[in-house]
């Protein structure tokens, strides 16, 4: 692809991925069950490329399982919804009900959401919103255009955490996909990455 291919692209997939919210009425569902919502990953940073997959990671007070299931009954309910799974994390230091949800849009494409509901003030709140404002902020043309091209380089079968292009482009000065597989084979991706940020 052409560079202006892969910036067009990122962004028509980003354009998609807010109109899917607003269809469903996911945020203002969350609202409307006084839960805080926010936008984090990829999407927030503006680096949403062809992984069709949207983070949230919504906040209570107190998060239980039946108020959780509660909220995400009401998500469920939409006939774009095809499936929905949890894992129940409120007895982890991640202090949250784990929630995915498969979406058809329009285009009949599936997207996966993911929606952590994290207890306010436990260790994660507002961690992942920092960390996507402080990669955001340090991203150049090149370096966005580097990241995007990388995502558009990686085989469909490859899964590779988002984080891991930041950290090889942002910090390790990766460039192209021959390195990029070089770097992977000498980080863990399991070894504190994920709680990387510039």
């Amino acid at each position: 692809m052409t560079n202006e291919e892969i910036i067009k692209t990122s962004l028509h997939n980003q354009e998609r991925a807010h109109d899917l919210l607003q269809s469903i009425g996911m945020m203002n569902i969350f609202e409307d069950e006084g839960v805080d919502a926010h936008i984090v990953g990829s999407l927030r940073m503006g680096l949403l490329f062809n992984h069709l997959d949207i983070d949230l990671h919504v906040y209570s007070d107190a998060v239980t399982v039946k108020d959780s299931f509660k909220v995400m009954s009401r998500i469920a309910e939409n006939e774009s919804v095809v499936k929905m799974e949890c894992r129940n994390l409120l007895y982890t230091e991640e202090a949250c009900m784990e929630w995915h949800a498969w979406v058809r849009d329009e285009l009949g494409d599936i997207w996966q959401i993911d929606m952590i509901h994290i207890v306010k003030g436990s260790r994660y709140d507002g961690f992942f919103e920092r960390m996507a404002d402080r990669i955001k902020e340090a991203l150049t043309d090149e370096t966005r255009l580097a990241i995007l091209r990388l995502k558009s380089e990686t085989p469909a079968d490859v899964h590779i955490m988002g984080v891991e292009y930041y950290q090889a482009v942002l910090r390790d000065g990766v460039r192209t996909w021959a390195d990029f597989k070089d770097w992977r084979k000498l980080h863990d991706a399991t070894d504190g990455i994920m709680e990387w940020m510039p």
